[in-house]
């Protein structure tokens, strides 16, 4: 092979995949292969709110009452993203994944953080006591299927951060995103126990309001350290970006691997 096919193939593979990013994606391999489970995944769990309604099926905000619910829609928004690019081959969509990763696999990660400790303190903090508990094999479906799948995507499927180069600002917006989204939360919730007289989690009904407010808080900087710790996760399987080193677009990861 020529030195100048060489360096068109080398080019176009660059292209695809950040020097970063552990495995090929968007790809019809095990790019798509994950994006398929995860969203066969997702299917079930929604499956399994329609399949089973109860009080909170009839009630205002139906299941988006839950942030689980709101985490599983915005995963599936980004897995359905994610399986497109990994058919058609688009970067747009590949990019439009990588942003909502942003959001869905802090989101999650914190939800399985919070469901799992609270329902080990007490299921009643999470779970109404007149609605039954999940089997086993949905709620690990629901609060940690999710988490996994997108911690995977993340670290294995994904460039370090979806803007190139890196925005220095980044930690400021990742915590300004998380708390915004936790306060946004917080108003949807309001919003619906003036309809339905009832907050989807037990523990709302026993927080003050200041209380709550501390709690949203809390939760809003949890998912940006959720966030941050992702980003030294990948750094550490991945390796870091560094500007001009060993020439434009190489990184201090991909130069040692050389």
């Amino acid at each position: 092979m020529s030195t100048t096919g060489g360096t068109s193939n080398m080019a176009e593979k660059l292209g695809r995949r950040h020097p970063l990013q552990k495995l090929e994606s968007p790809s019809r391999g095990f790019s798509g292969v994950l994006h398929v489970l995860g969203l066969l995944s997702f299917y079930s769990s929604f499956k399994f709110l329609v399949d089973n309604p109860n009080v909170i099926s009839e009630s205002y905000g139906w299941h988006f009452q839950y942030l689980t619910i709101i985490g599983i829609s915005i995963s599936t928004l980004c897995f359905a993203s994610a399986l497109l690019a990994d058919i058609t081959s688009s970067p747009a969509l590949f990019a439009l994944k990588n942003y909502l990763s942003l959001v869905a696999a802090p989101i999650e990660i914190l939800i399985s953080i919070l469901y799992w400790s609270l329902r080990v303190i007490d299921p009643a903090l999470v779970v109404p006591p007149d609605l039954p508990m999940l089997p086993l094999a949905t709620d690990i479906g629901f609060h940690f299927v999710p988490a996994a799948l997108l911690t995977l995507d993340n670290i294995l499927l994904s460039p370090p951060w979806p803007t190139r180069p890196i925005s220095p600002h980044a930690p400021l917006i990742t915590l300004v995103l998380s708390t915004s989204l936790a306060f946004l939360y917080w108003f949807w919730i309001e919003h619906c126990y003036t309809h339905n007289g009832f907050y989807p989690y037990p523990i709302f009904q026993l927080l003050s309001t200041s209380q709550r407010v501390g709690l949203f808080t809390v939760s809003g900087v949890l998912m940006w350290l959720v966030g941050a710790g992702l980003r030294a996760i990948y750094a550490g399987v991945n390796g870091l970006e560094a500007k001009e080193v060993g020439g434009p677009g190489m990184v201090e990861g991909e130069k040692k691997r050389k």
